[in-house]
């Protein structure tokens, strides 16, 4: 089974915009994220309370300056309540630099100790003119057909 999740990653607000030249909220990075997953038996147990699970994470530039993506931060949340942070540079060993209208896909993989769970997590990222930002990506969910129901 395949679940899809399109959600927005944009720029965290920090509440405090007064320094910004007037033209600032125009050449703001924004960057939208679709997520597709999908359970890998192949990897998984039941017996030993493993069940792991893929996930394609397409990153676009909807914003009018370049970004690059250096680092990402993962919050895994196992149905039982478990919780794992998960910090690194890049994503799947590299840190891809996105033009506005350019997108970066990449597969990666987890496991948990559940038949569902889900994940959330940032980008960290960094414009061309080396402002900081980090890019949200919404909750979405990891979980077989059979725990859907």
């Amino acid at each position: 089974m395949i679940l899809r999740f399109d959600g927005h990653c944009g720029l965290q607000p920090d509440g405090d915009t007064r320094l910004l030249p007037q033209n600032a909220a125009m050449s703001r990075p924004e960057l939208r994220c679709s997520v597709v997953t999908r359970f890998l038996p192949d990897q998984s147990s039941a017996q030993d309370d493993v069940y792991a699970f893929a996930y394609t994470i397409t990153i676009r530039n909807t914003g009018e300056v370049t970004a690059q993506v250096i680092g990402r931060h993962w919050i895994i949340t196992h149905g039982s309540g478990q919780v794992e942070e998960v910090r690194g540079l890049g994503v799947v060993g590299q840190q891809p630099l996105l033009k506005p209208g350019e997108h970066f896909e990449y597969t990666s993989w987890t496991r948990i100790t559940t038949p569902r769970g889900s994940m959330r997590g940032e980008l960290v990222c960094v414009t061309d003119e080396a402002e900081a930002f980090e890019a949200t990506i919404e909750p979405f969910p990891l979980a077989i057909a059979q725990a859907l129901h």
